[in-house]
């Protein structure tokens, strides 16, 4: 994977791409195959997640070269050096991401909604608790804290398919058949229960489309 990796880069520089570039592999754990799954020459949704590895958190967040470049910045780098480095296993961390999405047609006004911070897992009630503001995850003590962003607020309406929030954690939420842990289950209803909506009646307006778009 890093030599194709290596590749893909050295090609896209030819066709005058610089800076932050991501690549999707899929695996096929039964023949070990290696298949690409998809290339963005840009920055895309799991940057956040990229960016706060160990590796790159102690060394350099490879965004920095994103800027670089960007800012013509004259630099130096030691590129097999570095890929040797990270590619320890002491540079390897576990984090995840889960995108929340409304999986009920109605459609509702959002009253009321999760805030963006750090929030607190009870492990016995399976409820979650807002623990501070935050728009950087570093802080997070253990797996027993999570990250929110809020994507739908109060004022928005929420409908089949949206994209609510994101939350992001230490620990994995994937078992080894690829299947939601307990935990990301409980993550996922607490802070669904944080939402308060009042469902459209049948003689109510529809919201217009734009009301309807995603945001991020």
């Amino acid at each position: 994977a890093r030599v194709l990796t290596q590749r893909l880069g050295e090609r896209l520089a030819k066709e005058g791409y610089r800076g932050f570039f991501e690549v999707d592999y899929l695996a096929d754990l039964d023949t070990g195959e290696l298949y690409l799954g998809e290339l963005n020459p840009r920055i895309s949704g799991v940057t956040s997640m990229t960016n706060v590895t160990a590796g790159a958190y102690a060394d350099m967040p490879l965004f920095m070269f994103h800027l670089l470049e960007y800012l013509d910045v004259e630099y130096e780098i030691d590129v097999e050096e570095i890929n040797e480095r990270w590619a320890q296993a002491s540079s390897v961390d576990i984090w995840s991401q889960l995108i929340v999405k409304q999986t009920h047609d109605a459609v509702e006004l959002i009253n009321d909604a999760p805030r963006t911070g750090i929030w607190k897992l009870d492990d016995d009630t399976g409820a979650v608790v807002f623990r501070r503001w935050a728009n950087d995850w570093h802080s997070l003590q253990d797996e027993s804290e999570a990250f929110y962003l809020r994507v739908l607020g109060p004022g928005d309406y929420r409908y089949k398919g949206a994209d609510l929030g994101v939350i992001v954690t230490r620990s994995r939420l994937q078992d080894e058949n690829d299947q939601l842990t307990e935990r990301a289950r409980t993550w996922i209803g607490g802070i669904n229960a944080q939402f308060v909506g009042a469902a459209l009646q049948a003689d109510d307006e529809p919201p217009h489309h734009d009301s309807l778009a995603f945001k991020s």
